[in-house]
Parts: structure tokens; sequence; C-alpha cells
């Protein structure tokens, strides 16, 4: 038992900082989508502990925003290009002489289509009413084209894919490494009218449990995260009428702010989570 208690004592994180939270002084953090919401809040959570922050976007601007803000780098690519993917990440660790965190965020919506909403809220209408012979086919999956299936699995799970590859070139040889990957509640709860949404990230779920398992053995964690419905830019173009009914299935009774999911991504990408690999955790208000 004695052994036993030592082997345990001797692999808990070291640094430890006041309030609990080890100092990420010295490691290089890269973040996909990191120019706003969720990708912005995790940028300045692990800033604020120390790290040294790649900020990627599609938008320079953005990215730019937030890397002057935090006094980090910026990497301007679309995640869906493997070749730019891969020199990024190369470049980051050859600047800063090495890579202790991706994290795999950038992500889409589906676009609204208001006659798409119009037929959803005239179908709750008349399911409330218990007229189930009258509902209209809402005919999300016969619509959706081929351009728009393969755009929102490309960035998602294509772009988790070619982020993860690249980070395990530097992270394997080192021993160490934590790679979070952003999936959804809806990976884990999927629902009607966001077939290709829900596909993606709930391949992104299945990815992470097997790579974790794979480099597990090597010092490097591999984790996804669940967030439920946040209040980001991604919903600016959400009607309200959805909203409302969204929130209503939400038992905490609100969205979540970026940077409470902030601290659960703060949480596995540092050695407090040292015996996390191929987790999956929902933070979800208790909608998942």
């Amino acid at each position: 038992m004695a052994q036993v208690e030592a082997e345990a004592e001797a692999e808990e994180p070291t640094h430890r900082r006041e309030g609990g939270h080890a100092s990420l002084s010295g490691q290089v953090a890269f973040i996909t989508g990191g120019g706003s919401g969720l990708g912005a809040a995790f940028a300045r959570r692990l800033a604020a502990d120390g790290a040294s922050v790649v900020v990627n976007d599609l938008s320079a601007d953005a990215a730019a925003a937030v890397a002057a803000e935090i006094s980090g780098d910026t990497a301007v690519f679309d995640v869906c290009d493997s070749a730019a993917y891969d020199a990024a990440i190369d470049a980051a660790a050859e600047r800063h002489g090495r890579l202790d965190i991706v994290i795999n965020n950038a992500g889409i919506a589906p676009p609204p289509d208001a006659d798409r909403i119009e037929r959803a809220i005239q179908n709750q209408m008349l399911r409330m009413e218990g007229r189930i012979d009258d509902l209209v086919p809402p005919d999300s999956t016969v619509e959706l084209s081929d351009a728009d299936w393969d755009r929102m699995i490309k960035v998602h799970l294509y772009g988790t894919f070619y982020g993860t590859r690249a980070a395990l070139r530097h992270m394997t040889p080192a021993r160490s490494g934590s790679i979070v990957n952003i999936s959804s509640v809806l990976g884990l709860r999927p629902m009607a009218g966001a077939l290709h949404y829900a596909t993606a990230k709930a391949g992104i779920i299945a990815f992470t449990k097997s790579v974790g398992q794979e480099v597990a053995p090597f010092g490097v964690r591999v984790n996804a995260v669940c967030p439920g419905w946040v209040d980001t830019p991604l919903l600016a173009t959400m009607d309200p009428m959805i909203i409302a009914g969204i929130v209503m299935q939400i038992p905490r009774g609100r969205m979540a702010a970026p940077e409470e999911l902030a601290e659960l991504v703060r949480f596995l990408a540092g050695p407090e989570s040292s015996y996390c690999n191929g987790d999956v955790f929902a933070a979800s208000g208790g909608f998942a």
C-alpha cells in the first residue's frame, strides 16, 4: 500500500499556483477558431495561467485582435487544409521550441433557413395541439446538399483529425502533451434538423476515444469537451423563437457563457487532468 501511495503521489501535477491551479508558464498552446467565441475564451484562459498561445482563425483581423490582447501569435488558415495545418503546427513548435497543448475548436453552424424555421415552428404548434397527422415534413435530410454535408464534416471532423495528427508528430516523441477536441452536446444527443453537424460532432467523440487509447502510454492526453448551448456569435443568426425553445429545454435555465466552458478546457489542457485520456466531458447545463 505504501508503494502505491508513493507512486500516486509522484504522479501528481507539480508547480501548483495559489488556488490549486498549476502554472502553464513556458508551455505553448495552439487554438483553432480562436478569433471569437469559445476559442477566444480558451485563449484568454490559458494565457491567464502563463501559456504562450498561437491563435488560429480564418479572419486575420480576428486572430490578431485576440493575439494582441494576450501577447500571443497568429496562424491564419483553413483547418480543412491539412498542409496548412501541418505547416502552422510545425512553425509554432519550431519558433517556441515545444508544443504542449492543441485545442481543436474551429467550427461552423448550419446557415439559417427561414422557410425551415417557419415549418419547425408550425410543426411544434401542431404537436402541442396533438395534430400529428397535419405535420409538414421538414425535409432537412432530403434538402441537404453534398456541398453543405462535405463542408460541415470537413471543418469539424477532418479539421480535428488534421490538428491531432500534426500535434502528435511533436507530442508523441516528447512523451508529453494535451489535445482537447471540441465536440458538442449534439454529438451525444442529436437533434433533427442538424444531422451533418451532429454527425461530425459524434465522429469527434469516437475519434477522441480511439486516439486517446493509442497515445495514453506515451504521455499524451487526448480528451473531448461537449458544450451545450453557449452564447457565442455562432448563434447570432438563429431565430429568437428557436433560441427561446432551446433555453426552455435546458434545466439550468440559460445558455452557458464561453468563460464557463474555458474552465473545463483549462482543466483538460493542464496537468490537473493527468488521469484523463480518451474521456468525454459534457458541459450542458443538464441538457445532455
